[in-house]
């Protein structure tokens, strides 16, 4: 695979150029879902003709740029940008203005591979332990209820699979009659042994309750009878579950900015690409490491943090709760007036939006300044899509 020189800003090298050459041989040796195949597609076909688009075309000094639609969808490493903001401008509005903390739980190794293959029910369990664990804490210490934004990730730096979810919670919730707001303590939010427990006696109970209900049947590893109940045995007697938990965050648009770290980040984006060959991709890790895989293992490796259709990533819980939207309010007359609304949340278009995000206005010639036409893509512009990104 050779590249040409990116355009200024823009990465060198693209996850979709290795889609397009390299899932023929990925289809040859892994069984891909339905969910997978769909992802795989869109980002081939992502800001390609195959996709539509216009030509940008400024009058005043005869420049012209193709410009193609985006796939839009959620796990393709150039869509999620405006995405993001425009999510962080709608929270802004609903976000208490007190201390947030940053509370991380993270799924056993020994349960990765039930949640590979049972990715909707395992994950939602994480998430139901998770939030049950910090909202029963919350009443019982506090006597308040939590304000809770969680988000999924399933991935390390290096692509392997390592399910957690991200927690920002207040720091203090609105007490069980709402007459005040009751604050944590300043430094940390619960013993994180505490929550350790909590949340493997909650994650063992929904287990056991989707195993009743057959729902693991179809997996392999528990076709000896006695399987599941060694699994179980085997996380009862793991002497801590990982729970890790930051100092909280002093302002409000320090949590926005965490929100915006966090919330749409795929997998990997086409930035960490340092090489990318013909036989091999290499990719930033951390530390300033890098790992080099076989293209093919670069997407085994990808399509496995594949969301479920419909499976939402990123969940509310307590006073951040849509059906709780009542009692958010009475809190925040407890605490002092709303966050003020962002530009992103008051921009009416597309391009009022992209302008914000990223400075570039689309409605300007970028050699000259002046106003571009936005025509649509003449038919010799436009290129069949790739045989192999719309194969299903």
């Amino acid at each position: 695979m050779t590249s040409c020189p990116a355009p200024a800003g823009r990465p060198r090298f693209d996850i979709a150029d290795i889609v397009r050459q390299h899932r023929a041989a990925l289809d040859a040796e892994v069984h891909l879902t339905l969910a997978q195949r769909r992802v795989l597609s869109a980002i081939a076909l992502c800001r390609t003709a195959a996709l539509g688009g216009h030509v940008d075309v400024c009058r005043s000094c005869g420049f012209e740029r193709p410009a193609y639609n985006s796939c839009r969808n959620r796990h393709c490493p150039k869509c999620q940008a405006l995405r993001q903001e425009k999510w962080i401008a709608t929270r802004t509005e609903r976000l208490l203005p007190v201390r947030h903390f940053h509370v991380v739980f993270t799924l056993p190794s020994e349960l990765r591979a039930l949640g590979l293959c049972y990715p909707r029910e395992v994950f939602g369990a994480l998430f139901s332990a998770a939030s049950e664990t910090l909202l029963e804490l919350g009443d019982t210490r506090l006597e308040a209820r939590l304000g809770i934004t969680m988000v999924l990730h399933t991935w390390t730096r290096e692509l392997r699979l390592h399910p957690h979810v991200h927690a920002l919670v207040t720091a203090g919730g609105l007490a069980t009659d709402g007459s005040r707001w009751a604050p944590s303590n300043r430094k940390y939010l619960f013993p994180v042994e505490v929550m350790g427990t909590l949340l493997r006696g909650k994650m063992m109970a929904a287990l056991r309750a989707l195993h009743a209900r057959d729902t693991f049947a179809s997996f392999e590893e528990f076709a000896d009878p006695e399987a599941f109940d060694r699994l179980m045995s085997k996380l009862a007697r793991a002497k801590k579950w990982i729970v890790y938990a930051k100092r909280p965050f002093k302002r409000i648009d320090h949590v926005l900015q965490y929100l915006g770290r966090y919330t749409h980040r795929v997998g990997i984006a086409n930035s960490r690409l340092v090489d990318v060959r013909d036989d091999t991709v290499t990719f930033r890790t951390k530390n300033g490491k890098t790992a080099t895989v076989t293209p093919v293992e670069f997407l085994r490796r990808f399509v496995q943090h594949v969301l479920p259709d419909g499976f939402h990533k990123i969940r509310h819980y307590g006073l951040y709760a849509g059906a709780a939207e009542d009692a958010r309010l009475v809190a925040q007359e407890h605490l002092g007036p709303a966050s003020p609304r962002t530009e992103l949340a008051t921009a009416t278009t597309w391009r009022d939006q992209l302008r914000d995000v990223t400075g570039h206005d689309v409605e300007r010639c970028p050699r000259c300044g002046e106003h571009v036409e936005h025509r649509p893509v003449p038919a010799a512009i436009c290129r069949a899509p790739p045989v192999e990104a719309v194969a299903t």
